[in-house]
């Protein structure tokens, strides 16, 4: 049974490695978006239905784009990515009045979102110099669309009302699968060290107790969501950094500037 699937894998990589990789983004990113924009207008009862197709849909659209050399740990963290992105993007849709004037520009910000994530990814998989502008650019779409994932991720969980565990237990998986993307990223290692699962455990546990925290504050959830976001954004800067050996004054006082000023807004909208 094994050497059956092992002989289709081979037949459908030999037909598939013909198609241009750049032909093979935008087809997956285009059946991604075609799949969200089917899935908007089921009523959210089937959330749980479109959840699991857009899991088995993106990991095997992922596979088809990025095909190529794929290999040990990157069959994990190259395909965290495109699967949390579009179901947060399908998460947070629901939030929104369901018209076209809410649908047509979603669908068109995840294509852009999705086309950017498999590009990332396979300059990842390729393994380009980290000196190259083009890992830099990689590496810093796919940081920026990590924290917009914790905005449209995180609003759209708090707006459900579960149970603060719940929520404290959710946030801790999803930041520890983005922050142990984002660490490997650093490095491209094709074997997990010791380093990056510790660092990734250490940002999920503090944004799991802000959401702790948060979750006994009387503050609207998007503005929750924006903190969470801000303290992701602040608290991976500073590990990627440090990681990099690039943590210098300048680094610091960006990250610190723009946790300081989200921090000011959310005590600005405090419901007391």
């Amino acid at each position: 049974m094994k050497s059956f699937f092992i002989q289709i894998k081979k037949v459908f990589e030999k037909k598939v490695i013909k198609i241009e990789k750049r032909v093979r983004f935008v087809a997956s990113a285009l059946v991604l978006g075609a799949v969200l924009f089917l899935s908007t207008f089921f009523l959210f009862e089937k959330a749980l239905i479109f959840i699991a197709v857009f899991i088995m849909l993106g990991y095997f659209v992922t596979y088809f784009s990025i095909l190529e050399g794929i290999e040990k740990i990157e069959w994990l963290t190259l395909f965290i990515m495109p699967i949390i992105l579009t179901v947060s993007f399908y998460l947070f849709y629901f939030l929104f009045p369901i018209r076209w004037l809410t649908r047509l520009p979603l669908i068109i910000f995840y294509l852009i979102s999705i086309y950017a994530v498999l590009l990332s990814a396979n300059i990842f998989n390729v393994g380009v110099e980290k000196s190259l502008q083009l890992y830099r650019a990689a590496f810093s779409i796919n940081f920026f669309l990590q924290t917009i994932v914790i905005f449209l991720f995180s609003n759209a969980l708090f707006s459900f009302r579960f149970n603060f565990f719940i929520n404290v237990v959710i946030v801790f998986l999803l930041v520890l699968l983005l922050a142990f993307q984002l660490i490997w990223s650093v490095k491209l290692d094709l074997v997990i060290g010791r380093k990056t699962v510790i660092h990734a455990l250490f940002i999920a546990l503090a944004l799991a107790e802000i959401t702790l925290v948060g979750s006994f504050v009387p503050v609207k959830s998007t503005i929750f969501a924006l903190f969470l976001a801000s303290s992701y954004y602040s608290l991976t800067g500073f590990v990627y950094n440090y990681l990099d050996q690039r943590l210098f004054k300048e680094t610091l006082r960006e990250f610190i500037s723009v946790w300081i000023v989200v921090v000011f807004i959310t005590l600005l909208a405090l419901r007391w």
